[in-house]
């Protein structure tokens, strides 16, 4: 029962770590899709539009000012979205340091594993461990059933069903707030299906970039009767020309073992780009 128990916490939790994978926003597979606006790109040092051709981009980047102006909410959305596509089709791999801890406090057990992770587009996950302290039970029956339902989520899972698309969820503005020193746009989301994977939540913008900031909120639907409830909070930050996930913490309240909580850190991220790929290729 209490293995069963475990295992439908797992597959709560890796849908809050389901956003690991670099796409978040479900669009079309080309660029050239996109609306024909001036999309951020990175960090927000380089911008261009997307009405160019896709071959002639590389030789149309500019250089945007130093200071940005802000952006109205329906243009920072519509930039999230143009940068979720660019991401799926220009990152192939990355290389990251990952902590995980966990702990279940009506126990009073606890762990905390680092490894290495290694992903792969568009289907692979692969991780190295390195040093793990606490009790032998919650790395055994919690951190790595959460890694291995990570794996098996990015090897199986089709992200379309929990992306962030309008036809996925509902968007409601509700303003600007201040978020680790940056202004963001803040939207209200309501999955339009009640479906195991989708949430209720808020998503944070960056009013001058576009970029995720953070996404928070609870699963609308849980996989098992045993879990009552699941929250959590996910923070992104800009690596390079990408957008990845740097922290995730959840909370979920079982039928049977009472709390869990578990937090997420990667840090230490070398993505590979296709033209970094090119690069080392012609090396050869």
């Amino acid at each position: 029962m209490k293995a069963l128990l475990l295992t439908s916490l797992f597959l709560c939790l890796t849908v809050c770590a389901a956003a690991q994978a670099p796409v978040l926003v479900a669009a079309s597979n080309t660029v050239d899709s996109l609306p024909p606006i001036a999309l951020l790109y990175g960090d927000g040092s380089t911008m261009f539009s997307a009405s160019v051709p896709a071959a002639d981009r590389a030789a149309s980047v500019l250089v945007a000012p130093v200071s940005l102006p802000r952006m109205s909410p329906e243009l920072a959305l519509q930039v999230y979205q143009g940068r979720s596509v660019l991401q799926a089709a220009t990152l192939v791999a990355y290389s990251a340091n990952t902590r995980i801890s966990a702990q279940l406090p009506d126990t009073l057990q606890h762990g905390e594993f680092e490894l290495e992770r290694h992903y792969s587009a568009p289907r692979t996950l692969e991780f190295k461990p390195l040093r793990f302290t606490g009790d032998g039970f919650v790395k055994s029956n919690i951190i790595t059933r959460l890694l291995q339902s990570e794996v098996d989520h990015v090897q199986k899972d089709d992200s379309s069903l929990t992306a962030i698309p309008p036809a996925n969820y509902k968007f409601s503005y509700k303003g600007t707030s201040q978020v680790d020193g940056r202004t963001a746009h803040v939207y209200q989301l309501k999955p339009r299906k009640k479906r195991v994977g989708l949430f209720k939540g808020r998503l944070y913008l960056d009013a001058h970039t576009g970029s995720l900031i953070r996404a928070e909120g609870n699963l609308v639907k849980s996989p098992s009767f045993f879990i009552k409830k699941i929250e959590f909070v996910q923070d992104y930050a800009d690596i390079g020309s990408f957008t990845l996930l740097v922290h995730i913490h959840s909370e979920a309240v079982t039928r049977l073992v009472g709390r869990a909580i578990v937090d997420v850190y990667h840090s230490d991220y070398q993505p590979v780009t296709n033209a970094t790929l090119a690069t080392q290729i012609s090396a050869f």
